[in-house]
């Protein structure tokens, strides 16, 4: 019996041993044998969702538009009205007070009077002056005669805010004076450093505060290239 049971024990374990070689064998050539295209589809699949997933992030984020910006706070149309009523009645002022100060004949000073188409000359002798306070008041003068251009006109005309139009509008206006003066008003000549100094007084005081009011009036409009400049918005 014990023989038989022994002989039977070896018999089994010869059989395990054998069945675990087998399956060795077939584990091996399990793995080794070549997939199916639809398991290789799964694989390939599985593997490329991430790619496709920020590939399709980075799409997006690309054809993604700028958001528009907010509009600009508008004011009542009454106080619109009224600011440039104020300003259409500062502008008369100072017209007044330009016309006083440029256009009347001074015969006292004809003979000191002489054109100048040279820029910088009658800066040269305004600095050259022995009292500061002549220069001052030369130079000083001619600048601030041109501040109210720089506040009003983009109060009253919005398509005249810009640092350029601006200059070019006082510029305009201040030769036209200057020719008058040199033609018609005795005593009063042609100065293209008045010119220059109003026109330099009109980009000072658009800087300082015409920009501010021109955009509280008449609030900005979008044109076609702040899509291209506009940031999309953060998140």
């Amino acid at each position: 019996m014990a023989r038989t049971t022994l002989f039977g024990y070896t018999i089994s374990k010869a059989a395990g041993a054998k069945r675990g070689k087998a399956a060795a064998r077939g584990g091996k050539a399990t793995s080794g044998r070549k997939k199916s295209p639809r398991a290789r589809g799964k694989v390939a699949e599985t593997r490329g969702k991430p790619a496709e997933r920020r590939a399709k992030r980075a799409k997006e984020a690309k054809s993604e538009k700028a958001p528009p910006a907010p509009p600009a706070p508008q004011i009542p149309a009454v106080l619109r009205v009224l600011a440039m009523l104020v300003a259409f009645a500062a502008m008369v002022a100072f017209a007044v007070v330009l016309a006083k100060l440029t256009l009347v004949p001074s015969a006292a000073s004809e003979p000191l009077t002489h054109s100048n188409l040279t820029p910088g000359d009658s800066i040269r002798n305004y600095v050259s002056q022995p009292a500061f306070r002549d220069t001052v008041k030369q130079i000083g003068g001619n600048i601030l005669l041109g501040v109210p251009f720089g506040l009003l006109l983009p109060v009253l005309v919005p398509r005249a805010r810009g640092l350029l139009r601006v200059g070019a509008a006082t510029a305009l206006v201040m030769v036209l004076v200057e020719l008058t003066q040199g033609a018609l008003v005795t005593g009063r000549a042609f100065d293209i450093d008045d010119v220059l100094l109003n026109t330099l007084g009109a980009l000072l005081g658009y800087l300082l505060l015409g920009r501010r009011l021109g955009r509280a009036v008449h609030p900005r409009r979008p044109h076609w290239w702040h899509r291209y400049t506009r940031r999309p918005a953060a998140g």
